[in-house]
């Protein structure tokens, strides 16, 4: 079963196509100058790295001046009082790995605890089957809602609706189920291959449905 690892050739195969476009965070690639610009038109910015899984290596960075960051990862909540200062956490945290740069998503919450979605495709005797749709609340305290990382898992459906009234709840889960459906086709055209997809979807305060990530390898 083929895998694709770089979250960045994925989003730039879906990048491409005009309905599913509207759900893809602003990004770009990490270097300095870009997160200097994104962090001043965005105020809150996530890093990630190209290639990996279960919230590994996730940074959380809120600019609350140009003096004064707050940089959130799996292991601390620090904060920095420089721009080289950051500059030089970061690097320490990427290790000289690739990563890239998202807009932060203020995501609705459950408990007051972040709440994202996964919708998983399995292809079966040549046709692609969703074969769950789950919702994954953060640990509290924690930004990243994966579930090694100490996130808890309910049914998409009844953490939809423990946030919307019933109608909403499922127009909001038609158009994640949706949109994972013409992903799935256009990323099987360009990746021949691949068996199972794993779509990370978050709706931010506002109600906009959001994708975070592709994988090829879902858990």
């Amino acid at each position: 079963m083929r895998q694709v690892a770089d979250k960045w050739i994925k989003f730039d195969v879906l990048q491409r196509h005009l309905g599913v476009s509207r759900h893809i965070i602003p990004m770009l690639p990490y270097n300095e100058e870009n997160l200097r610009q994104m962090l001043i038109r965005y105020k809150f910015v996530v890093a990630k790295p190209l290639v990996g899984a279960g919230g590994k290596g996730v940074v959380k960075i809120v600019m609350q001046n140009k003096k004064v960051y707050h940089l959130h990862s799996r292991m601390s909540n620090k904060k920095i009082t420089s721009w080289n200062k950051l500059i030089t956490r970061l690097n320490r945290i990427r290790r000289g790995r690739k990563y890239m740069l998202q807009k932060g998503i203020r995501l609705v919450t459950i408990d007051g605890n972040p709440v994202d979605y996964r919708v998983k495709m399995v292809k079966e005797r040549d046709r692609w089957k969703i074969t769950a749709v789950v919702a994954r609340v953060a640990r509290t305290g924690q930004f990243v809602t994966n579930l090694c990382r100490g996130g808890s898992m309910l049914k998409g459906s009844v953490a939809l609706r423990s946030t919307y009234p019933s109608t909403i709840a499922r127009l909001k889960k038609r158009t994640m189920t949706g949109v994972a459906r013409t992903s799935t086709q256009l990323l099987e055209k360009e990746y021949p291959g691949i068996g199972s997809l794993g779509f990370d979807f978050g709706v931010d305060q506002q109600g906009k449905i959001w994708i975070f990530e592709v994988n090829t390898r879902p858990e």
